[in-house]
């Protein structure tokens, strides 16, 4: 039996630059935090680079045709700013430019909708080397610049935008546990960091708004939240779970669609937590055309025992665990995926629902969800049963939350292809194509043709 999604929903899949591209220092490209910390011994799983990673720079035609004998109806992707702008600053890199113009005609004759988004983490090293990167304030308008140059180049023909993905990873994981780029580890600069994106974002689509209205596109934010199931029933554990949520999703889409930082946020944090000005508040409130959301798990969520308090900060904690101060664990009858990430279908759902109730039904857009399988051959690959499972039960429970009245408008796989999995190196398989490291041979997997299915009938069969 076909289960139908609504007529129009997006069908796609997404990759980011770094991750696919290659080509690190061809085309006038300029180096990023991930090609610098990528040399630091220990920081990334094997040694490994994205030096060549997919070697998509040479092989994005390939590719595209790929994504059309797929079916894909969008394809998401990410600029490389330092192949925009090779030191984050001025003329824009005549050869960045034609790559991307390439890429993005050859989506469109292919009948493929591209979704771009401007920051996917590769921050240009020379912002980083001259000013401290997102830690200096001073770096909003010179986001605005480089989006400019984006809208002015490809907004005749691209009309869906992301600002960023995922601020919370670049805030946490880059600033405050120092397991991305560009590697610090300090208990408050991810709420300045936070602070700088998230108004970055804002003048972003400010510029969009005001300078390229004409181009008729939409322009958005995306970010990532994992669900939280209260341990009990009891009045504390609920009250974590919520409070969890709001450390981990409302920080980035509070201040978007309420105007400021949740109300929790601001009690426990005091004057650690940056102030919008009025202007600001201005700038930010309704400052997104759809919700982006990345979701991949589901954890519990309880009040913790004194006796417990050291196991607060455990791997999964979203937002700044002490500060939060929400003990997280995992019901032994879950099954994990090899980044050891509980799969929890119903988790999606509830996050879709909890999304559509606190910020008022907006549109949403799932532009991540995938799951990582080991499959150390091409025999695991093409058969990727627990690949294909994850979507069909994902899938079934965004079903369930349209249903229940959630406004969702389409589906992006995470991801395209496997890739450099960030600090996990080629270690972590994400794609539903599998790419072999070696000869950069692309294989559908089988999770990729019955994706193809699902797009070709607009439903899931169950």
């Amino acid at each position: 039996m076909n289960q139908p999604f609504p007529e129009h929903f997006v069908w796609g899949s997404a990759t980011a630059s770094y991750q696919i591209e290659g080509g690190t220092t061809e085309g006038g490209r300029g180096a990023s935090i991930w090609d610098t910390f990528c040399q630091i011994p220990g920081k990334v799983a094997g040694g490994d680079t994205g030096d060549v990673s997919c070697d998509h720079f040479h092989r994005f035609e390939e590719d595209i045709k790929m994504m059309k004998e797929l079916g894909l109806q969008a394809y998401r992707f990410s600029l490389s700013w330092s192949r925009i702008q090779p030191d984050g600053t001025g003329e824009a890199n005549a050869e960045g430019i034609t790559f991307y113009n390439k890429i993005i005609d050859c989506l469109l004759a292919h009948g493929i909708e591209p979704w771009i988004t401007l920051y996917h983490w590769d921050l240009p090293q020379g912002l980083e080397d001259r000013m401290g990167g997102w830690l200096d304030k001073s770096i909003i308008p010179i986001f605005g610049d480089y989006a400019r140059i984006c809208f002015e180049q490809f907004g005749d023909r691209v009309k869906n935008w992301i600002t960023l993905n995922e601020p919370w990873c670049s805030a946490v994981l880059g600033y405050g546990l120092g397991v991305h780029a560009p590697g610090y580890a300090d208990a408050d600069m991810p709420y300045v960091v936070a602070h700088n994106l998230i108004l970055s974002h804002a003048i972003a689509v400010k510029i969009y708004r005001e300078e390229s209205a004409h181009q008729q596109g939409r322009i958005g934010i995306t970010n990532n939240c994992d669900w939280r199931i209260p341990l009990t029933d009891s009045e504390a554990d609920r009250a974590a779970a919520q409070r969890s949520l709001e450390f981990f999703l409302g920080w980035f889409a509070d201040p978007i669609w309420k105007g400021d930082y949740p109300a929790v946020m601001r009690e426990r944090l005091g004057d650690r937590l940056p102030v919008f000005s009025a202007d600001e508040r201005e700038m930010l409130l309704g400052s997104s055309d759809f919700f982006g959301l990345n979701h991949y798990t589901t954890m519990l969520a309880s009040e913790p025992d004194p006796d417990t308090k050291a196991e607060v900060n455990i791997a999964g904690n979203g937002g700044m665990a002490e500060d939060q101060d929400v003990h997280l664990s995992n019901d032994p009858d879950w099954v994990q995926t090899q980044m050891g990430w509980n799969i929890v279908p119903e988790g999606c759902r509830e996050l879709l629902k909890w999304i559509d109730e606190r910020y008022d039904q907006p549109e949403i857009y799932i532009t991540e969800n995938g799951c990582a399988v080991d499959e150390p051959d091409l025999e695991s690959a093409l058969h990727d049963v627990t690949r294909r499972d994850f979507f069909k039960d994902y899938l079934n429970e965004c079903r369930h939350a349209i249903t229940a009245g959630v406004d969702l408008r389409g589906y992006f796989a995470w991801s395209l292809m496997d890739n450099f999995e960030w600090s996990w190196g080629y270690e972590r398989r994400f794609g539903i194509v599998r790419v072999d490291y070696e000869t950069l041979e692309r294989t559908p997997k089988l999770s990729a043709k019955w994706f193809s299915e699902v797009i070709e009938t607009n439903g899931i069969s169950m």
